[in-house]
């Protein structure tokens, strides 16, 4: 061909090779961009699913604060005082301690009566605040600073406005209900933040409702928290609630201002970020007629100009009438970005490799195919809930990399962060296994399930600190540890409760030996742990038996979760 005869002979020679290392280089190149896109399409759930649940994790620590706020400054069991006045004192007392619970979180905490008076007590800092009182139950409030419990109140500072407590919303709204209550999210237009209000009614000796406890919830780490994730660059995060309203955004504002200037909240639906405001109408539409607990959900929808978007999103509730929506998107191109770069990278390097080692060079490619077809069946595996598959990836480039990173994630999705225990993912997985088993006939063993709860948890963390609290979790995982057979499985189920898997249990009687002995291994003091007992920390064990107790997962844990509840020893 006259092509060829145009050509050297060391070109001759070389130009075929080449040419036969590009088109293998475009091959391979094209097999690792599918192996990363199928790797990619099952750690991006995941991924999504694990940011979800971190917001939940903040969303919880703002309810359950304010809840032991309320406990702390009114314990229930303790009546409304007859007469603020002659309160004050006590009143001081329980309301700073009350205050020092989250101050971060919940520095305001309040009480008005059925007679209009009214006593809060305002944190400015740790060691500064203003008490608020109105004890003639009309007209304005005085204000006092004082500085430490139990120090001196300043000159009184009287407000300009007459303040009604029982004409308040939050007055109102626990009035109205029989348990612990939310009242809507409302600007502090002194900050420009979002609060919300939990409050609950407080009882005379009588029973007979005197007056509402309530704090001030600021939303304001809650709003930095979300803006501060490790979300993509064209992701996003957001909560709102069922009306649309945003709460907190990783990106954009929650708040606009009206033609007057007065900040006003943004409605989702609203927003001038067309992806924020498309994913809002979709998670709406996929939660369209489910109720209850949804848990965390992953999907991919269609976004704006038909751009593909990966969205995880959970519905958070609690018994005080608070109802979020958390939502997490991201672009599915900002996912394979990463991948596609790692696609011209190879060719690249395939290229430059070409003419001097062709062989070296496509041996090099096949094994990056091979370990990228290998991250994307480990992680479709995990994505089916399979934590214990060995991943043998050992590389020093991005590839290794990115191994040791999922071979990381992995071992947290299935460890419990605190306590090195198996996580509540796990235990699950471990039991939906055995019973599949069971089912088929490949192991036809019974097996026990205990569900244990550390007595006296709060007390330690109230005393003691949070710290210790830890130091009492980890001290107790290793002493369950210790008294476990090898193919048992302990998990720290959630807070002070631990799950146990008792492989090959029979019968009611084994479980109970088995709980006397682990009751009988506390009874010695924890290492590491002080207490008022001396490191002595009692548990309460509640025990069901698979398959006479249940045939699934919820069932068992439910019956022994029960089972706990009634051999807990009376406060």
């Amino acid at each position: 061909m006259p092509i060829f005869r145009r050509l050297s002979l060391g070109q001759l020679l070389t130009v075929p090779y080449v040419v036969l290392v590009l088109v293998l280089a475009v091959i391979l190149g094209a097999l690792s961009y599918r192996a990363g896109r199928n790797a990619v399409d099952s750690l991006s759930d995941q991924l999504l699913t694990e940011t979800v649940s971190r917001i939940a994790q903040a969303v919880e620590r703002h309810v359950y604060g304010s809840g032991a706020v309320l406990e702390t400054a009114f314990p229930k069991g303790v009546a409304a005082p007859q007469n603020i006045a002659k309160d004050v004192t006590a009143l001081r007392t329980r309301f700073w301690l009350a205050t020092s619970v989250h101050r971060g979180l919940n520095n305001y905490a309040y009480y008005g009566d059925e007679q209009g008076h009214f006593f809060g007590l305002w944190r400015d800092s740790e060691s500064d605040a203003q008490l608020r009182l109105r004890l003639s139950g009309e007209g304005p409030r005085t204000l006092y600073r004082f500085t430490g419990i139990d120090g001196a109140l300043g000159p009184a500072e009287q407000e300009s406005k007459v303040f009604e407590p029982r004409q308040r919303p939050w007055y109102k709204a626990a009035a109205a209900a029989a348990t612990d209550t939310w009242t809507s999210i409302y600007i502090d237009f002194r900050t420009n933040e979002l609060v919300a209000t939990r409050a609950r009614r407080v009882l005379g000796p009588d029973g007979a409702m005197k007056g509402v406890v309530a704090t001030d919830v600021s939303l304001k780490l809650l709003s930095d928290f979300v803006r501060s994730l490790p979300v993509s660059r064209h992701g996003f995060a957001f909560i709102e609630e069922p009306d649309g309203k945003l709460i907190a955004t990783s990106r954009g504002d929650y708040l606009r201002r009206d033609e007057q200037g007065v900040h006003q909240r943004l409605n989702a639906g609203d927003s001038d970020d067309p992806l924020l405001a498309s994913v809002h109408r979709e998670v709406r539409a996929l939660m369209q007629g489910q109720e209850g607990d949804l848990g965390v959900r992953a999907r991919k929808i269609t976004g704006p100009d038909g751009v593909p978007v990966q969205v995880a999103y959970a519905r958070i509730r609690d018994t005080a009438g608070l109802d979020w929506i958390i939502a997490v998107a991201v672009p599915r191109s900002d996912f394979l970005k990463t991948v596609t770069d790692n696609v011209y990278q190879t060719v690249l390097l395939s290229l430059l490799a070409a003419a001097a080692v062709v062989g070296v060079g496509m041996f090099s490619l096949s094994v990056v195919s091979r370990d990228l077809r290998k991250l994307a069946t480990a992680a479709k595996e995990v994505g089916d809930g399979q934590f214990d598959t060995p991943l043998r990836i050992k590389r020093s480039d991005e590839i290794g990399d990115l191994a040791e990173s999922f071979s990381a994630m992995r071992h947290k999705l299935a460890t419990d962060r605190l306590t090195g225990l198996a996580s509540r993912e796990a235990m699950v997985r471990r039991l939906e296994d055995r019973i599949k088993l069971h089912r088929r006939g490949d192991d036809g063993k019974s097996f026990g399930l205990l569900f244990l709860d550390v007595d006296g948890f709060k007390a330690v963390n109230d005393h003691y600190g949070h710290e210790a609290g830890d130091r009492v979790l980890r001290a107790v995982g290793q002493r369950l540890q210790a008294q476990l057979r090898e193919g048992d499985l302990v998990a720290r189920w959630a807070g002070d409760e631990f799950l146990i898997l008792l492989d090959d249990m029979a019968e009611q009687a084994s479980l109970a030996l088995v709980i006397d002995k682990l009751k009988q291994a506390f009874t010695t003091p924890l290492d590491g742990v002080s207490t008022d007992a001396g490191g002595v920390i009692s548990v309460s064990v509640g025990a069901s038996l698979y398959p006479e107790d249940g045939s699934d997962v919820n069932t068992l844990v439910s019956k022994a979760d029960a089972a706990m509840y009634r051999n807990k020893p009376p406060h």
